[in-house]
């Protein structure tokens, strides 16, 4: 199976996306050659400096109006496949929408765009359990 996630390290606070980070690292530490996965994060440095990434994560630093959105609408690949996003901009609205595969939003207050075309899930109000529901009903755990 495929996975693609792609993290606004910006616009995420830590408690909200730390979670998903170690749920992934677990996962993929289990077993590393069940899943292909590609994993890209942007923002800024200290954005970038105050998480624990899991391996292979690929970290895009950018700093200015949209640059770190446009780094992550760069790295996206479009397939079939299921793809995380941890935003809650409405940049990345049109992708969703427009992404064949199936969508999980992680964000504690995402845009009402982003909830039109994907399932959104607050790690921080919620915990983990709805995340890893969706990576399992993907066969992806």
């Amino acid at each position: 199976m495929q996975l693609q996630v792609l993290v606004d390290a910006d616009n995420v606070a830590p408690p909200r996306l730390q979670p998903v980070l170690d749920l992934l690292s677990a996962l993929l530490s289990a077993d590393p050659g069940r899943t292909q996965t590609r994993m890209t994060a942007s923002g800024r440095r200290a954005a970038l400096d105050r998480l624990s990434w899991p391996a292979g994560m690929r970290l895009l630093e950018h700093e200015g109006w949209q640059r770190a959105d446009v780094a992550l609408a760069e790295a996206y690949s479009p397939g079939a496949h299921p793809l995380i996003l941890v935003t809650g901009d409405g940049d990345f609205a049109l992708l969703a929408a427009r992404h064949p595969g199936d969508v999980l939003v992680v964000s504690g207050a995402a845009s009402g765009r982003l909830r039109d075309h994907a399932l959104v899930v607050d790690p921080a109000t919620e915990g983990t359990g709805p995340i890893l529901a969706w990576l399992a009903a993907h066969d992806i755990t």
